[in-house]
């Protein structure tokens, strides 16, 4: 028997051990082909939802954000009978981006109304993907921990949100923020250094202009 003989008897003996494999086990085989276009066809499902609750939340979250626009707070909290408010589309949307805008927004609220801790719950929860939202959401949970008189937390948030982005705008807040914070905690050495850090990175910023009286206050606190 030659090579190719012997290539071709080998390949008719796998075929038929596997034909014999798949009549014997045949109901295994058909279960697990189900099994296989079960979980395709409940992946296209849960994408087919998702993207139908995305745009369900947008539709719910219009009115509101319009009220929101136009510092109608309680409304846009709140909703009516025609429409949501944010409250409601931050619990039933919440893993949306409708519904972690909504989340934002209800932060925002919270602070402005002197809910601190609510405020707290809802910017944490967020979880928003542009440039600069989770840097402002890091601001006010600082100002939140401020106005609860936990200004360890505030420091820690305000720092936080510096480092998120090193920009001429948000990162200069926030150290100021911080550092304002060390001064409450008569942390005078910290501030006068977050103060100086605002000076020699962010010169041109808004901060920045006005920079040297803070820089002087703390220095005069220091030795003192």
């Amino acid at each position: 028997m030659d090579n190719k003989e012997k290539q071709n008897v080998e390949i008719g003996e796998v075929v038929s051990k596997t034909e014999a494999f798949i009549e014997k086990n045949k109901k295994w085989l058909i279960g697990s082909i189900i099994a296989i276009l079960v979980v395709i066809a409940a992946i296209f499902a849960v994408r087919a939802y998702n993207n139908s609750r995305e745009e369900t939340a947008e539709e719910a979250i219009f009115a509101a954000e319009q009220w929101f626009g136009q510092d109608s707070l309680q409304l846009a909290m709140k909703g009516n009978s025609l429409h949501m408010g944010l409250e409601a589309i931050a619990d039933d949307y919440s893993s949306t981006k409708a519904g972690n805008r909504a989340k934002y927004y209800c932060g925002i609220i919270c602070l402005r109304q002197g809910d601190y801790n609510r405020a707290i719950d809802y910017l944490k929860s967020c979880k928003l993907k542009d440039d600069f939202t989770p840097i402002l959401a890091q601001i006010m949970i600082g100002d939140a921990y401020y106005e609860l008189n936990n200004v360890k937390e505030a420091i820690s948030r305000y720092e936080k949100a510096a480092k998120m982005d090193d920009n001429e705008i948000t990162a200069p807040y926030a150290l100021f923020k911080a550092g304002m914070g060390y001064l409450k905690n008569n942390d005078n050495a910290n501030a006068l250094k977050t103060f100086k850090q605002i000076k020699d990175k962010y010169p041109f910023s808004t901060e920045g202009r006005q920079i040297d009286k803070y820089i002087g206050m703390a220095e005069q606190m220091t030795e003192g």
